[in-house]
């Protein structure tokens, strides 16, 4: 497909821009004017229009095909919640409106939708309160992170440690390493979950908090998870969640009835807008009783007449962490999705993701190790070393499944897995959409063992082959000389 640069033709048009009514003002001054006229391509408005069709075909997209990529949940987004979210009476306020007198009252529909989905979400996950304010999953982690540096700090200890499993996501060392802190790492033991003794060694005064995905990027839930949560709060220790994986537990099990304090959600994951592409995301970040006093500023209130306002009025708040409200249009969303589906409907859905990982599970542990063979709850992880004895690696099989129109997994990821193939089915895909993605796994390890270069050799049918992947990433080309 041709570039839209190379589609010029001198002189051609597409548009007429019609002449200007009003007199061309001189007060601009000439340092801010152009020196020449931009470099856009001169085609029709016919070019234009099959252009930019044929770059939408050539989207890969969650509307299109299957995304099974693991701690990702590319699932469906529907399509009631982008209407919502792009009514006028919320797309068109400014967000400087005066809160409450004149103008102010046009924010109370907004201001309302914040406050309601704060009270969802922390029903949902058992904490006191939330700030709506972080923009994605990793700015919520450094959001808790600082939270829980407040309340030490507060409370006049001095911490400087935060424990991490070794199968946690990278962005948990890395936002407690931002917020000041060491990083103690815990691995995992043989059966697939933090090792209980080491946790147990290295758990003393001098750590502010245990950090913990549940269930975890292995896609398996701790039956011990509330023995650490009171062996952290024993040496007083604070317990953070992170909510990527969310998905698998709603109406089942509230993170802060077993022992957590903080916890980010990612909104753009559970509850219905897809992260794709880099955004737009959204992290709230819930608490517990005793770090209310520290969220950051404003929070939303309801006033005794019923209408909402900004509370700037907190002094031991960890200040402002994001512009305005946070990304509004993706709590917009989340809190239509919630309303839709009811305490009935996430249950449902968590179910849902649940049975789809566990078929995928017990379909393929024939043809792939499955390094942990139990139970999993929205994800599982197997491992594709059986394969790589004849050459075929993980990255090979999730070029070939692109040849067949999937999306693979993830892929390398927990990193304690090796050659892991990570798979989250999501509770949005249909039964058949899963039995066609195994036929091709299926089909994979077959060829793994009969003919590997035809796997080793994938994608063929794409516009773009084995890329060097090492000089993409180092010497990216992405002008049009």
């Amino acid at each position: 497909m041709k570039l839209i640069f190379e589609k010029h033709k001198e002189g051609r048009r597409g548009f007429t821009q019609a002449k200007p009514d009003v007199p061309e003002t001189k007060g601009l001054d000439g340092k801010y004017m152009r020196k020449s006229a931009p470099r856009l391509a001169s085609v029709s408005e016919l070019d234009v229009i099959r252009h930019y069709s044929g770059l939408s075909r050539l989207n890969y997209s969650v509307d299109t095909n299957f995304y099974p990529l693991g701690s990702c949940t590319m699932k469906y987004n529907p399509k009631f919640t982008e209407r919502i979210a792009s009514l006028e009476g919320f797309t068109d306020v400014h967000p400087l409106l005066p809160q409450l007198s004149g103008g102010g009252m046009l924010a109370q529909g907004s201001l309302e939708v914040l406050y309601e989905a704060e009270r969802l979400l922390s029903e949902i996950t058992g904490m006191s309160a939330f700030t709506m304010q972080p923009l994605a999953g990793a700015h919520g982690e450094l959001t808790g992170a600082m939270l829980i540096a407040a309340y030490h700090k507060a409370n006049g200890a001095r911490r400087k440690y935060v424990i991490v499993p070794d199968s946690s996501h990278g962005t948990n060392p890395a936002s407690a390493a931002i917020a000041g802190y060491e990083v103690i790492v815990i691995k995992t033991g043989p059966d697939g979950y933090m090792d209980l003794e080491e946790y147990k060694k290295k758990l003393n005064k001098d750590v502010a908090a245990v950090m913990l995905t549940c269930p975890d990027t292995l896609g398996l839930f701790n039956p011990r998870i509330k023995e650490i949560a009171d062996m952290a709060h024993g040496v007083g220790a604070l317990m953070y969640y992170d909510g990527a994986n969310l998905n698998a537990m709603l109406g089942k099990c509230r993170p802060g009835d077993i022992g957590f304090d903080v916890i980010h959600i990612n909104l753009h994951k559970t509850f219905a807008t897809p992260h794709g592409g880099g955004g737009p995301g959204s992290g709230p970040v819930g608490v517990g009783e005793k770090l209310i006093e520290f969220l950051p500023i404003s929070r939303v209130i309801r006033r005794s007449d019923g209408t909402f306002a900004l509370d700037y009025h907190c002094h031991k708040t960890i200040g402002y962490i994001a512009p305005f409200y946070g990304n509004f249009g993706v709590i917009l969303k989340a809190y239509a999705y919630m309303l839709c589906l009811g305490r009935e409907g996430l249950v449902e859905a968590a179910e849902a993701a649940v049975l789809g990982a566990n078929y995928c599970r017990a379909r393929l542990k024939a043809y792939y190790d499955l390094p942990f063979d139990k139970i999993c709850m929205h994800e599982c992880v197997f491992s594709a070393s059986r394969q790589a004895k004849h050459g075929v690696h993980a990255i090979d099989i999730a070029k070939y499944l692109i040849d067949k129109g999937f999306h693979p997994p993830t892929v390398y990821f927990p990193m304690i897995v090796k050659e892991a193939l990570m798979i989250e089915p999501t509770e949005t895909e249909s039964k058949e959409t899963l039995d066609e993605f195994i036929e091709v796994m299926i089909e994979i390890a077959r060829l793994a063992e009969e003919n590997p270069s035809l796997v080793t050799q994938a994608p063929i049918h794409m516009p773009v082959k084995r890329l060097d992947e090492t000089k993409a990433a180092r010497e990216p080309n992405l002008r049009f000389r």
